[in-house]
């Protein structure tokens, strides 16, 4: 097995209060169902690097990164001037829009996750036959050019894939996202970039309410009806994989979003560990063909714990079993 686990430092420091959904315990439920299945013991770990913040323009607009940093030296000045409030639902927390949001952390542990994809990318081009998952938090795939949105202020996925073809010199990448939610950042970002594949499946209608119709003819869109089933989701995204061959990536990405898991409470589809096993060993088969097997898949949602550690397990076995 050559997959890569790319942590992040600051990820379980990120901490929006006990009310939040999108909260550390999902890192550590990931890394107790990672213990349980033995795959914490066979796959390769590594400690993701902050990215640089000139790489955050290959998917955001300066005056935005700039806002982002503005927050956090505030925030910063804020917890230097109350040193007593440790505790983390004491924490100053600043809020980007209705559910984002800024603490002492969240700076750091977004620069990591953003590292960690161009990371994975770094070690995915070293050699063939890799696979590498970063376990990002916060996530990325809501945020668009100019704003945060979703519990996203970086577009972890997006940076990675422009980092790509930058430092690389690909002409073509993938991105798969099977996050319930639509993928509207990733999709404002890259529509119309010829060189970026995207196919998205998602929950519609539902937040953020978008996604069909596909806005540029690179979107390989699938909106599914709440209460669908995981033989439904297989039926609705088979046409991908011809798709994707006959695009030929060079490299492909995965916005690994497991909150359309049937125990999910944020959404309404009935998928399973199985139907996530099942997407992920087709995407690995079409990187054996495409691109030498090269996949980097970074976490996205996923909001019952038990059933967002039992999927990543089937997502990294998946990729490990063409």
């Amino acid at each position: 097995m050559t997959i890569r686990i790319y942590r992040t430092k600051h990820g379980v420091k990120h901490d929006l209060g006990s009310e939040h959904p999108e909260s550390p315990d999902r890192l550590y439920a990931i890394d107790d169902q990672l213990l349980a299945s033995g795959l914490e013991m066979v796959c390769e770990h590594a400690d993701a690097k902050p990215i640089a913040e000139a790489y955050l323009t290959l998917a955001h607009s300066p005056e935005y990164v700039q806002s982002v940093f503005a927050r956090a030296q505030h925030l910063s000045a804020s917890a230097k001037a109350h040193p007593d409030a440790n505790h983390k639902d004491n924490n100053p927390v600043t809020w980007l829009d209705d559910d984002t949001g800024m603490m002492e952390y969240t700076l750091p542990a977004a620069l990591e996750s953003a590292g960690a994809g161009c990371n994975a990318v770094d070690w995915a081009m070293q050699g063939d036959d890799r696979q590498a998952f970063c376990l990002a938090r916060p996530p990325g795939h809501h945020a668009t050019y100019d704003g945060s949105m979703g519990f996203c202020l970086f577009n972890n996925v997006a940076i990675a894939a422009r980092y790509a073809l930058q430092n690389y010199q690909l002409s073509r990448v993938a991105i798969i996202d099977f996050d319930v939610h639509h993928g509207n950042g990733t999709e404002n970002i890259i529509a119309g970039d010829q060189r970026i594949m995207m196919c998205s499946s998602f929950q519609h209608p539902f937040y953020p309410h978008s996604g069909a119709p596909v806005s540029a003819s690179n979107i390989l869109s699938v909106p599914i009806e709440a209460g669908s089933t995981g033989e439904v989701f297989r039926e609705k995204v088979s046409h991908w994989f011809n798709a994707l061959e006959n695009f030929q990536p060079e490299l492909i990405f995965i916005s690994a979003g497991f909150d359309g898991h049937a125990e999910d409470p944020m959404a309404h589809l009935r998928l399973t560990e199985d139907d996530y096993f099942w997407v992920s060993q087709r995407i690995r088969r079409v990187a054996d063909i495409c691109c030498n097997g090269r996949v980097v898949s970074t976490l996205e949602g996923g909001y019952d714990l038990s059933a967002l550690g039992r999927s990543v397990v089937a997502h990294l076995k998946g990729l490990s079993h063409p």
